[in-house]
Parts: structure tokens; C-alpha cells; sequence
């Protein structure tokens, strides 16, 4: 890969969070943060591999995946919030307004919910490289490790300010999900940093 390539796309991007723009925003930045998380586990296994082929090889396309995934949301989230800006520009007392804008948070909550689960996949992922990793790359599984918690945190925050304004009865089965999947899995994510971290600063 151009280096230069990979450093213009990375400063095109920040330039665009930074912008007036509405999107990318926080969903796209979680995206990418997860997907930065599948990549460093991927290049992890690929250098761990000679030798531990059996155990490592299931994990570099499963990684390679979850980042091609991740990378897709970005684009998925930006086009979810089209919808939901259009119906919030509704004036309030137009008729259909309700069901317009509930359709169109249900849309939106689409990407973060699937960034929370990818993310959750690639913390599974990393614990599974753990004790395969060779001990130069633990820091990099250490590293995917707080990108996806981050991420994780990240896409919840996205779910969150969607799911305010929707009915109890489309709002709990999401928020129940998004709880559920945060709570675990960024305890998962702290349990991988932990262990690599104890494991680099042993005598």
C-alpha cells in the first residue's frame, strides 16, 4: 500500500469530521475506529502465523471481514441520517409527521447497531489472538483492543441520541441490545488490554 495514499485518505477524513457537514460525524468516526481495531488484529495474526497456522489463519479473513464491514458503515450511517434530517425539518403539527420521523430513527439506528455488534466481534476476535500472538505484535492486539472499546462506546452514543425520541416499544429491544453488548464486551475489550499490558511490563 502507498503510504502517502493511506495518510491523504486519513487526513481527508478528519478534514471532513471537521467540517460544517453533518456527516461523517460520531458514527462515522466509531466505524472507522472499530475497523482500525479488525486491522491491527489482522496484521497481527498475518505476522504471527508462521507456525500457528491452524489456529491463526480463521482469524485474518474473519479480521480482514469485520474491517471491510466496518468501513461499509461509515457510508451506511451517513446515509441513514439523510432520512431522519428530512423528516425533523417536518413542521410539527403536519400530518404524518410522527411515523415519518419514527421510520426514519429506525433507519438511522441501523449503522450504530451494526457497528456495536462488529465491534463486540472483533473484541471475541482479539481475545481468541491473544495467546497465539507472537510477543512483539501484543501491542498490537492491545491497541485493537482500545480502538474497538472505543468504538464500541462510541456507536452506543449514536444509538442513544436516536432511540430519546423513539416509542417504548420500539426504544426498549435496541436499547436493551446496545446495554447489553456495551456492558460486555467493553469488559472484554479492558480484560485484552490488561493482559497485554501485564504481559509487556512483566520482568
Amino acid at each position: 500500500m502507498d503510504e502517502k495514499l493511506s495518510s491523504l485518505n486519513a487526513l481527508v477524513f478528519a478534514a471532513r469530521l471537521a467540517s460544517k457537514d453533518a456527516v461523517p460525524g460520531g458514527g462515522g468516526a466509531a466505524a472507522l475506529c472499530g475497523a482500525l481495531g479488525a486491522a491491527l488484529g489482522a496484521m497481527a495474526a498475518r505476522l504471527s502465523a508462521p507456525g500457528r497456522e491452524e489456529a491463526v489463519e480463521p482469524l485474518i479473513s474473519r479480521a480482514d471481514a469485520l474491517r471491510t464491514a466496518l468501513l461499509a458503515l461509515i457510508d451506511e450511517d451517513a446515509a441513514g441520517f439523510a432520512p431522519l434530517a428530512a423528516a425533523y425539518a417536518i413542521p410539527k403539527d403536519a400530518p404524518g409527521r410522527t411515523e415519518t420521523l419514527r421510520d426514519a430513527t429506525l433507519l438511522a439506528l441501523e449503522a450504530p447497531m451494526a457497528m456495536l455488534r462488529r465491534c463486540a466481534e472483533t473484541v471475541a476476535l482479539l481475545e481468541e489472538l491473544l495467546p497465539n500472538c507472537k510477543k512483539l505484535l501484543l501491542s498490537d492486539v492491545g491497541c485493537g483492543a482500545a480502538l474497538a472499546r472505543g468504538a464500541l462506546r462510541a456507536a452506543a452514543m449514536n444509538v442513544w441520541v436516536n432511540t430519546r425520541t423513539l416509542p417504548a416499544e420500539d426504544r426498549g429491544p435496541v436499547e436493551r441490545e446496545a446495554e447489553a453488548l456495551l456492558k460486555d464486551y467493553t469488559a472484554r475489550a479492558d480484560a485484552v488490554y490488561a493482559a497485554v499490558e501485564a504481559r509487556l511490563r512483566e520482568n
